[in-house]
């Protein structure tokens, strides 16, 4: 039989830890003729505003019992909601054992997600895990044709307006139907990350990727495709948590490149400034002011600083606002802003400015999936940092102070730099970024040829990789790449190690008497 189109509710279960229009929705319920039945908090919540309401253990002559565990676990409540109308055996079936039925089910979920997030205990967790809800959800959401299940505050506004249609349709039982199933899977998708979590399995035997969309976005990374930014309720400061002050809406390359440009500043405890484009840095500085910081950082790069993503790992002060908005900039994104930085970026009416509280932990964990045809991709977070001390000095030179200060530096940025990745550096300033090259030698010359053309904007006669010290991501496979390195001026060079030529790229760096250091760790980034 064709399912009824409208369904007018004369009876509706509230059961909601969320309390938000609440009322609002009971009274347009109770206007409308219907019956509530109600658990718990919200029954007293609806009394307590004078709105009628019946205890679902009244309906059903059975007690809440265990602490309220069981109270919607029982056939008169969830008969009234998997009945269907329109089969006649249903119909006499629920005669026969006085099942009344159900029209609207209004239920949201323990707040397991936000009792994992404030820190609280196992045992606290354990017991926000909801049971009746999800069944409740899922018996409402498997009989749609006949029940409207709501799962969500906001859905209220358009229930409310059903109401004085005459009641719900199909087509907004079935897309509320959906939107529960989504909701329940989401739920059972945090409790299963949490348990792992427990067990310490970053990488389960099987993984739930859920996210709440927050906002439908223009399109994605061109204009024909379609694209939507979803959040998963993690609270690692970035975009995604982000309060943003001033500017337009943000575009999927917009939030794509403002991660990759947060990540990266919160490598550094000084003050830092990274400037990035196409998720590659172009410019990444430390010193003793802001200021000073983004004029070092874009002297590395001013040609594709041009409309770029800038971060900053302090509160942004007046005088580094100042010069970003000489430049066109995208997106600015730190910790926080002074009045008067904010004062001076409102002039750019079109500059986004994001505000994120805090720095996420570059030494934190996490997991970070990547989609391929027919599933995805899983690993955890590249969280890896060398300290001075875990460094081998493998050629017959070592490297100065100043320079192991800044091998270090150029090797953090060399984590946030796509593969084949070359970075020079001096003064704890890039000088030359080489980013996403099929061959690490092109890598190298290209970050020098662009350190030539910086020079030059510069007004330098040398390029700025004369003296630097040279990163590499993953190994030099042969001497090649670092002969590149040393004929742009190289003094010093990090990297992983590990190739079988390891002895032949030495001896090219004891030739040229420059000092080279192996990490043993690979910083891979594609």
């Amino acid at each position: 039989m064709t399912p009824p189109t409208t369904v007018p509710v004369r009876r509706a279960l509230i059961s909601v830890s969320d309390k938000n229009g609440l009322l609002d929705l009971a009274r347009a319920l109770v206007g409308h003729g219907a019956e509530i039945l109600s658990t718990g908090g919200s029954a007293r919540t609806l009394r307590e505003a004078g709105i009628p309401v019946r205890d679902v253990s009244d309906h059903t002559g059975f007690p809440e019992i265990l602490d309220g565990r069981v109270k919607t676990l029982v056939p008169q409540v969830h008969g009234g909601i998997l009945g269907r109308r329109d089969l006649p055996a249903h119909v006499r079936q629920m005669e026969e054992h006085a099942i009344a039925p159900i029209d609207l089910v209004a239920v949201n979920l323990y707040p397991f997600e936000a009792t994992v997030a404030s820190g609280a205990g196992a045992e606290d967790c354990i017991e926000n895990i909801d049971i009746g809800g999800p069944a409740l959800i899922r018996a409402a959401a498997k009989n749609h044709a006949h029940v409207a299940i709501v799962t969500d505050p906001a859905q209220y506004a358009d229930i409310i307006t059903a109401l004085e249609k005459g009641g719900t349709t199909l087509a907004q039982r079935t897309k509320l139907a959906g939107a529960a199933y989504a909701r329940t899977a989401a739920y059972d998708a945090a409790i299963a990350k949490w348990f792992a979590g427990q067990e310490g399995e970053d990488l389960p035997p099987r993984m739930i990727v859920a996210g709440e969309k927050r906002e439908s976005l223009r399109y994605g990374e061109n204009p024909h495709q379609k694209a939507a930014f979803y959040t998963d309720g993690t609270t690692r400061p970035g975009v995604a948590t982000a309060r943003q002050i001033q500017g337009k809406a943000l575009s999927y390359n917009n939030i794509n490149d403002t991660d990759a440009a947060f990540e990266a500043v919160a490598e550094f405890d000084e003050p830092a400034v990274v400037i990035v484009k196409h998720a590659n840095p172009c410019g990444v500085a430390t010193a003793a002011t802001q200021a000073e910081a983004w004029d070092r950082a874009l002297r590395c790069d001013p040609v594709s600083a041009f409309g770029g993503i800038v971060a900053l790992n302090r509160t942004l002060e007046a005088a580094a606002a100042a010069r970003i908005a000489t430049l066109f900039t995208e997106v600015i994104v730190a910790p926080d802003a002074t009045e008067e930085a904010r004062q001076i970026l409102a002039r750019k009416k079109n500059l986004r400015l994001l505000l994120t509280g805090a720095l996420p932990d570059p030494a934190q964990g996490g997991v970070v999936v990547s989609s391929v045809a027919g599933g995805f991709l899983a690993q955890t977070r590249d969280n890896g940092r060398i300290a001075p001390d875990a460094l081998k000095v493998v050629t017959k030179r070592a490297p100065t102070p100043a320079e192991m200060a800044d091998l270090i530096f150029a090797f953090r940025v060399a984590k946030h730099v796509k593969s084949n990745a070359i970075v020079y550096a001096r003064d704890q300033s890039t000088v030359g970024i080489g980013a996403g090259q099929m061959s690490r030698v092109d890598s190298a010359r290209i970050a020098a040829t662009k350190s030539a053309d910086a020079a030059k904007a510069a007004g330098v006669d040398h390029p700025l990789t004369q003296g630097s010290v040279v990163a590499s991501d993953a190994f030099f496979p042969f001497a090649d790449g670092l002969e590149a390195a040393i004929a742009a001026g190289a003094t010093a060079v990090i990297q992983p190690g590990g190739s079988i030529r390891d002895d032949e790229v030495i001896a090219a760096a004891d030739k040229a008497g420059i000092a080279m250091v192996f990490t043993g760790m690979r910083h891979f980034r594609h």
